[in-house]
């Protein structure tokens, strides 16, 4: 029976058995379901969850709605949740199972540089950041309302198939209050949502690092005289491209200078190690005389064999 449009009261186990059906069938399509499962009446008990239920409750204009959401959330009417880049969908079940689009506009660019130029050299760990372990006044300017990382109510587009007129009725209310759940689990989410590269605040972050880095080793390099000092060399000077020009062509003659009058010696030097080595190991010769004597001892071993045969 219908009151006015509205359908008649059903009690929220059958809510759920009803809900519990249609997710069935939708997962028998082949639909991947996501549903929010909340224990006790805590609905977001990390950093992320907490502030972006806070930033979900500063909407005034639909303080009227956000109880009820919360009741949906806590009792499991939330069955299906869906985040991506600037869209939430989900599914609620109420008298019936409704569909809610969610569509939040990305954060401009230039808040996101932003942020990133406040936070710059204070953010060193992906695994703090997503777990809120940072110093306050880092998290609370990622989180600080009006240019932070959490939308506005101007910037979320609400829709239900519900018949409620409000722009956030009750459905939407409980999937608004079921994405500050889910951010308990995948923190990641927000920026997924918000489409912005968290690792873009740990790579301003490193920008400081990287630079004095680059100073301190460049610190360590010695310059002329340290190595003309630890090496007793006479270093040439850097004065500028005209004298290096002048003192090439020098350098270059003597070397070959120097080549040139080294040469026959060293090709004597090694003619005579060459010399000996051969000698040493070349094997002598031995007279004539021995080898004949050997030639005629084999034969006459060779007659007595052939006779002893």
């Amino acid at each position: 029976m219908n009151y006015f449009g509205w359908h008649p009261y059903v009690p929220v186990a059958e809510k759920r058995r009803q809900a519990e059906r249609k997710l069935a069938k939708l997962r028998k399509q082949g639909h991947s379901v996501a549903p929010v499962r909340i224990e006790g009446r805590t609905i977001a008990k990390s950093f992320w969850g907490k502030s972006w239920c806070t930033n979900l409750e500063r909407y005034s204009d639909y303080a009227n709605r956000v109880p009820r959401g919360r009741t949906y959330v806590r009792n499991g009417s939330v069955v299906d949740l869906q985040i991506a880049k600037g869209k939430v969908t989900a599914m609620v079940a109420g008298s019936s199972l409704y569909k809610i689009n969610i569509t939040i506009t990305p954060a401009a660019a230039a808040r996101w540089k932003a942020i990133c130029r406040d936070c710059a050299g204070t953010i060193d760990s992906l695994v703090e950041l997503l777990q809120g372990r940072l110093a306050k006044g880092v998290m609370d300017r990622v989180c600080r309302e009006g240019d932070g990382l959490f939308p506005s109510s101007e910037e979320i587009k609400l829709s239900c198939s519900c018949p409620d007129w409000a722009d956030m009725c009750k459905h939407v209310a409980a999937a608004l209050y079921g994405v500050g759940a889910r951010l308990d689990e995948k923190p990641q989410l927000l920026f997924v949502l918000r489409g912005v590269d968290e690792n873009e605040l740990l790579a301003h972050a490193g920008q400081d690092l990287s630079l004095t880095r680059a100073t301190s080793s460049a610190a360590k390099v010695l310059d002329h005289g340290d190595v003309a000092a630890l090496f007793g060399l006479e270093m040439a000077e850097t004065a500028n491209s005209d004298t290096l020009t002048a003192i090439a062509p020098k350098r270059l003659r003597s070397a070959k200078m120097l080549r040139e009058s080294t040469t026959p010696a060293v090709k004597k030097t090694a003619a005579a190690k060459t010399s000996i080595t051969s000698r040493t190991t070349q094997p002598k010769s031995e007279p004539k005389w021995a080898t004949l004597a050997r030639a005629r001892k084999r034969r006459a071993q060779r007659r007595n064999i052939q006779r002893s045969a």
